[in-house]
């Protein structure tokens, strides 16, 4: 593959996670790249996605969950949503790299795209399905080898995985934190809802 996702290594914790809840401020403190989030800075709660592009339960989140977590509470200014990346293998690097090197405003429907059509890309060979996508989205096939060949970009991605891994215990993707509290797993809405809607109450 691009030279520049060779050096990609899953920064993984085996060990379960020790802590159920992290500092809120500490985690709102952005990556080296700097947040994407959707919804209002100062809504009262705030959720952090670690996800990897190659996880199928984070496909599934996006597909069934995340429409209504959007629809409920981060476009009613309830909750602002932070995605962040951890990718799991050198392909989930190279589809988050590709998200971060798109116009600012693409960041999310990007996203939700190679979430939607992860299967035809997170194949054996995944250069040519994946630069389809990102041609509808901008790219040219110069500007889509230039963004995957971008090492700085990749080190940045692999420092906040460790970050995240060493000072939040993710060590699965999806992995959610509502206002600090660590969700693992596929969440369906009601299950987030459970943990929202009190924090909503109490703000």
């Amino acid at each position: 593959m691009i030279a520049a996702l060779g050096g990609v290594e899953a920064l993984i914790d085996a060990s379960p996670a020790a802590a159920q809840s992290v500092p809120p401020l500490e985690l709102l403190v952005p990556p080296p790249l700097g947040d994407r989030s959707l919804g209002k800075d100062d809504a009262p709660v705030t959720i952090v996605e670690y996800a990897s592009m190659t996880c199928p339960h984070c496909a599934h989140f996006h597909e069934t969950t995340y429409p209504e977590l959007k629809k409920r509470y981060i476009d009613t200014g309830k909750v602002r949503f932070i995605f962040r990346e951890f990718p799991l293998d050198p392909l989930a690097a190279g589809a988050s790299m590709l998200a971060r090197c798109a116009d600012k405003d693409k960041f999310f429907p990007l996203i939700e795209t190679l979430f939607q059509m992860q299967r035809t890309w997170a194949v054996e060979k995944p250069i040519p399905p994946l630069m389809a996508i990102a041609k509808q989205a901008g790219f040219t096939e110069q500007s889509f080898n230039a963004c995957l060949s971008d090492q700085k970009m990749l080190d940045a991605m692999q420092e906040e995985q460790k970050r995240a891994t060493d000072k939040f215990k993710v060590n699965s993707t999806p992995t959610i934190f509502i206002n600090g509290q660590m969700q693992k797993g596929a969440a369906t809405i009601e299950e987030l809802a459970k943990v929202i809607d009190p924090l909503l109450k109490a703000s």
